[in-house]
């Protein structure tokens, strides 16, 4: 360094940073490579590179280098770091750990211990999430989605299909989980009182998820239907036409 700020700097005016480094490149061969140097034995420089290290550089990388930053992010409840303004998911595994988190110009790749755990493209704000880093049951209600909904309602039953229906009809998928409930409830209740109780919903024009449990578990889904109930009162309680009604069938019997 001291060669190079008294050679070269010392006494130097550029007019640009291009004027700069051209006469860089004119000292380097022209003084700087052509001097005897001490550490070479008094050879020159660029007498050495030719002869000795010119054939054993290797070729530049295809890639220009990228100047890459480094932070220490920790994984947070929702399985996402933050890294810059963006927020990246890693594996579930990891919720609560420090991460080594290095942000390239088009890539973040996520370190632990040493070892590359996730990559992810880079972006300027916003959330980078891969489903399959959150836990199986979290993936699950993920890959439930509006039309796997729809797809499953039909397989349950009309009105199943269309209380499902009412409910992704707007907002689909703020309503995607109380729908996903409701399709659930056939694992627990059977699918025929499923229906029902999506029938008895409908009718009573509340089309929730909630509503359709309490109907399962209250056990009446089938309450607005007539109960068929043979009489237990004696016939002449039932007025003239019912007596008369018995003794007529008494009497083909006889």
């Amino acid at each position: 360094m001291p060669y190079v700020r008294d050679s070269f700097w010392r006494g130097r005016v550029w007019t640009s940073e291009d004027d700069m480094q051209a006469a860089a490149i004119v000292w380097c061969r022209e003084v700087a490579g052509r001097r005897q140097h001490r550490s070479l034995d008094g050879a020159a420089p660029a007498i050495v590179f030719t002869a000795v290290e010119a054939d054993a550089l290797r070729a530049l990388p295809v890639a220009r280098f990228e100047l890459a930053r480094w932070s220490t992010p920790k994984v947070g409840p929702d399985c996402h770091i933050k890294v810059a303004k963006a927020l990246y998911s890693v594996p579930w595994r990891l919720i609560g750990r420090t991460v080594d988190a290095r942000e390239g110009d088009r890539m973040v790749e996520v370190f632990v211990d040493g070892d590359l755990v996730k990559t992810h493209r880079r972006v300027e704000r916003g959330r980078q999430t891969d489903y399959s880093d959150y836990p199986p049951e979290k993936v699950a209600f993920f890959m439930r989605t509006p039309a796997w909904c729809r797809r499953r309602a039909l397989e349950l039953g009309p009105h199943v299909t269309e209380l499902i229906g009412l409910l992704l009809e707007i907002n689909a998928l703020h309503r995607l989980r109380s729908a996903q409930g409701v399709i659930g409830l056939a694992d627990r209740h059977g699918v025929e009182r499923l229906d029902a109780a999506c029938r008895r919903a409908i009718e009573v024009d509340d089309p929730s998820y909630r509503t359709v449990k309490g109907i399962l578990v209250a056990g009446t889904e089938h309450a607005d239907r007539p109960a068929v109930v043979a009489p237990t009162a004696p016939a002449h309680l039932h007025g003239q036409a019912a007596l008369f009604a018995v003794i007529d069938t008494d009497e083909a019997a006889g």
